[in-house]
């Protein structure tokens, strides 16, 4: 019988009147690999956050319920406690420094140090960092998950991707580690850096940690557990051992419904060539840390939903970025047959050009602001939306204001208390319709969409998916999305972009064969 190494029991958590946590229990053993899944708001996180001692829980009154460690109660209320446990946590949304190092970043608070002359007369307070050895040690974490990056890159520089992979390769550089919280590690990933994450958690349970994964693509939750956990609404609904369930199965249990992305057909390609053509991206290069663009070069019709697909790391994220000027680009946009100054952000915005970021936390969101004051901001900037005029005078129209987000707050289903509400304490999943309401408040003529669905469960997916596809045909909104996901990018485009080594290797028909488009993503002729 394996060593149970967690047990909690009837875990209750309320923030404020609402009651995210009734009563669940969870039970995980060495070496075992438990899913935790449910839509974002089902309670997933906060669970691991009190597993985890996170301040958020500490600073809110607790939680109520026991824990259980390898066999000793416990009440865990610091990160750091939880660390000298030799519990790891890879969290959803990055916990990084910046302006440090992929090695300042894996050895924060671990760092290894060696005597010098003047330590061994003051004391070990007065060694010096030994900085090769944490450039290897990192190196080696980063070699177990297949990162190609220097220990010595900063990381505020860094892509999405490769941020999350830091995360990974800090908890895995641990020694006495016994079971590592995974939160939506490949939610940034494509499916072949996805595999070779998933291989890497089968070999660290293999070697006796546990693995919590939590996951919406449940094609990975189904593949990787042992034993799947279903929460609804902050309550265990069911637990599931390997094989006693599909995809199909899994989906309806986390939502309580059947849920379809069959509906979301594209438009054939000789419907979509013979419209004209609204923007026209001639040798693009931009220097993205991570993603650069090497010479991008396609033209994008009118009024058509054009995907962009590819592995982490090879530009397929630079091409919004460098047209919304968030980073040093060149090359040439041509927008309605003129040059679009796309180096400088304001005016690529009063152009009609909307843009959701990938980074919904660092870019995307003002999170000491309102919900309300982040769906209309941007059309207040930049289209002199919200405002009443009294001769000389303008006054913000705070009722049309509130109109307008409890509108859209409606409408994409965002679970809030209300519009005054902050966004830094929404689940992943509602920020991220936050970020896709401003864009459709905005009224945008072409909308550049970063991975919509990072980090999202499958009924946030469909909400979001089924949104933009209806932006897209009954106000003729022009989409390029940009995509890890390579099933959605073929359920809703009419065009997808396969992009290799910062340039297009191909344009596909969403209806081209797997092999196809692994080969060419792969850099190989197909």
């Amino acid at each position: 019988m394996q060593n149970v190494i967690l047990e909690m029991k009837g875990i209750e958590k309320e923030f404020g009147r609402n009651r995210v946590l009734k009563g669940v229990d969870l039970q995980v053993s060495a070496g075992e690999v438990v899913s935790l899944v449910g839509e974002n708001g089902a309670g997933k996180s906060t669970l691991m956050n009190i597993l985890f001692g996170m301040p958020g829980i500490v600073n809110t009154g607790g939680y109520q319920g026991e824990i259980t460690w390898d066999g000793e109660p416990v009440k865990i209320t610091s990160p750091r406690q939880a660390m000298n446990l030799g519990i790891g946590m890879v969290h959803q949304e990055f916990m990084l420094l910046p302006a440090y190092t992929v090695t300042e970043n894996v050895k924060l608070n671990r760092e290894l140090t060696k005597p010098n002359p003047i330590s061994r007369v003051f004391g070990q307070s007065m060694c010096t960092l030994d900085k090769e050895s944490m450039k290897r040690e990192t190196k080696t974490a980063l070699d177990k998950i297949h990162l190609e990056v220097s220990p010595s890159t900063i990381v505020g520089g860094m892509s999405v991707g490769f941020k999350q992979f830091v995360e990974i390769a800090r908890e895995i550089d641990k020694k006495n580690i016994k079971l590592i919280v995974f939160d939506e590690p490949t939610a940034v990933l494509t499916d072949v850096e996805s595999k070779w994450l998933l291989d890497t958690i089968g070999e660290i349970s293999a070697s006796g940690v546990a693995v919590i994964f939590i996951s919406h693509k449940l094609n990975e939750v189904l593949e990787i557990s042992d034993k799947i956990v279903v929460l609804r609404d902050g309550e265990l609904v069911e637990t599931l051992m390997r094989g006693q369930t599909d995809a199909t199965g899994l989906a309806k249990s986390m939502v309580g419904r059947n849920v379809d992305f069959s509906s979301m057909a594209g438009r054939s390609a000789e419907e979509i060539e013979k419209r004209e053509t609204v923007l026209s991206i001639k040798e693009l290069h931009v220097n993205m840390p991570g993603e650069k663009a090497k010479g991008i070069t396609i033209d994008v019709h009118k009024g058509e939903i054009l995907g962009f697909c590819g592995l982490a790391g090879q530009g397929k994220l630079a091409i919004a970025n460098g047209i919304a000027g968030l980073y040093p680009s060149s090359g040439e946009v041509i927008y309605k047959g003129e040059k679009l100054p796309f180096k400088k952000p304001l005016a690529v915005l009063k152009n009609g050009i909307g843009f959701v970021s990938e980074d919904r936390r660092g870019i995307g969101l003002l999170l000491e602001e309102s919900i309300k004051m982040n769906i209309c901001l941007l059309a207040m900037q930049i289209k002199n939306r919200f405002f009443r005029s009294f001769g000389l005078f303008k006054q913000v129209d705070k009722g049309d204001m509130k109109a307008v987000a409890d509108a859209m707050i409606e409408e994409l289903g965002i679970k809030c208390v209300s519009c005054e509400q902050y966004p830094k304490d929404l689940s992943g999943g509602n920020q991220q319709k936050v970020c896709i309401a401003r864009a459709v408040v905005f009224e945008p003529e072409v909308l550049f969409v970063s991975e919509p669905t990072r980090g999202i469960d499958i009924g946030a997916k469909k909400v979001i998916l089924d949104y933009l596809v209806n932006l897209n045909r009954e106000k003729g909104t022009t989409i390029v999305i940009t995509s890890s996901e390579l099933t959605e990018l073929r359920s809703m485009c009419d065009r997808i972009a396969v992009v290799y080594d910062g340039k297009v290797k191909a344009v596909l028909k969403p209806e081209d064969s797997d092999e196809r488009f692994g080969l060419l993503m792969s850099g190989l002729d197909a």
